[in-house]
């Protein structure tokens, strides 16, 4: 029996819920949903799980079936639950596959929005707390615009998902990133930075150098995504879920090895697993356990997950790169306002500037659009002298 989802589709496009390119899979996950009887959202989730679809996927799907639902009366008062929404919030992240940081991060918004209505005796379900709140972020807290849009998209998801109401007029309040360009190193800023840093947070700063890899891509990193044969990475689930290839240096090769030495000593030593993506764990639930999927740069300490309460092996933190990259800023006197994905942008400057093309250059950063590349050309200007100044003319 063929659905019939014109004014679904009708609805997406008039109201820009979605991007063209996505309305189609919005359809579908929709077709799907009704042809198993409109269950649950948890259960509706939990079919998709057994079909071995991934966490994006499901929250896609989800996000499709709660757009279809929506109707006027899930915009009274009166539907709002009165279950604590805190914890309820922490269900409807749960279903959606949501990763642990990004279940704090909003939870932690929520908490603070909640807060601020009750000192200010606000309604918390009105639109005009919502906004009152986003706005005395940028106008008294004066946070940046990606903090702004994180706390937005939080409270966002409790109006949407928890209350189930379109809150209005939110669009005044959604913060406009400013255009500027990254701060980049010289060769030789970065071989000062890079000779001031040792040990294991050394060559993870130096592998993200050498490959333009993100912090996260880099710790995350698994034995069998290393290539030495074909001096190549594969970076796995990156940004938008995106696999790719990126370059391996021939100089950090030893270093790596040696690296590798260690984590399969620990590996022979130990029975703990190393974690892994949801989906993969259910479809191969022993797979932790095998050297191939073991981290490269795997923590010392065991982890035990807050969801499952299983003890396995994680990664080494982030903060640790983070603090080492600071350090060896300081240490190596540079002014520059210099963090660890500031290598990234010297990475992609460095190899425009020697020759490179600036579609390769793209598949090797992961970028989407070849437009977030180009922001590089605007870099390289700054480093190139061969326009002088009219005032250097002057006899």
């Amino acid at each position: 029996m063929s659905i019939d989802l014109s004014e679904y589709e009708r609805m997406l496009n008039s109201l820009n819920l979605a991007r063209e390119k996505q309305i189609p899979y919005m359809l579908n996950w929709v077709r799907k949903y009704m042809y198993f009887g409109s269950p649950e959202e948890a259960e509706y989730a939990d079919i998709l799980l057994r079909e071995g679809r991934e966490e994006w996927q499901i929250r896609q799907a989800l996000d499709a079936v709660k757009l279809y639902r929506r109707d006027k009366s899930c915009q009274s008062k009166d539907n709002v639950s009165v279950e604590d929404p805190l914890n309820s919030m922490r269900s409807k992240l749960k279903v959606r596959h949501y990763a642990l940081s990004t279940v704090r991060t909003y939870l932690g918004w929520v908490s603070r929005y909640l807060k601020y209505c009750k000192q200010h005796e606000l309604d918390s379900i009105s639109d005009e707390s919502y906004i009152a709140y986003i706005s005395q972020l940028a106008l008294q807290k004066r946070v940046s615009a990606s903090t702004q849009n994180q706390a937005f998209n939080a409270i966002l998801f409790l109006f949407r998902n928890v209350w189930n109401r379109e809150p209005e007029r939110i669009d005044s309040v959604r913060a406009r990133k400013p255009k500027r360009l990254p701060v980049v190193l010289t060769v030789e800023e970065v071989h000062k930075v890079l000779s001031a840093t040792r040990g294991l947070t050394g060559l993870i700063l130096k592998l993200i150098y050498s490959s333009g890899m993100r912090l996260s891509e880099a710790v995350r990193l698994r034995v069998q995504d290393i290539n030495f044969e074909g001096m190549s990475i594969m970076v796995r689930g990156g940004k938008g879920d995106k696999d790719r290839v990126t370059l391996l240096s021939k100089k950090i090769v030893p270093c790596l090895i040696n690296q590798l030495e260690k984590a399969k000593s620990l590996f022979n030593r130990s029975d703990f697993p190393a974690t892994l993506p949801s989906a993969l764990e259910r479809k191969y639930p022993n797979a932790g356990k095998e050297w191939k999927w073991q981290y490269v740069f795997g923590a010392d300490k065991l982890f035990e997950n807050p969801v499952t309460g299983d003890v396995c092996r994680y990664h080494i933190h982030k903060s640790s790169v983070q603090k080492a990259m600071r350090k060896a800023v300081k240490e190596s006197g540079i002014s520059k306002h210099a963090g660890v994905h500031t290598l990234r942008h010297c990475f992609a400057t460095h190899l425009l500037m020697s020759g490179t093309d600036l579609c390769e250059i793209q598949e090797l950063l992961g970028h989407k659009k070849l437009e977030t590349t180009r922001i590089y050309l605007h870099v390289v200007k700054g480093f190139r002298q061969s326009i002088q100044s009219p005032l250097d003319l002057l006899s």
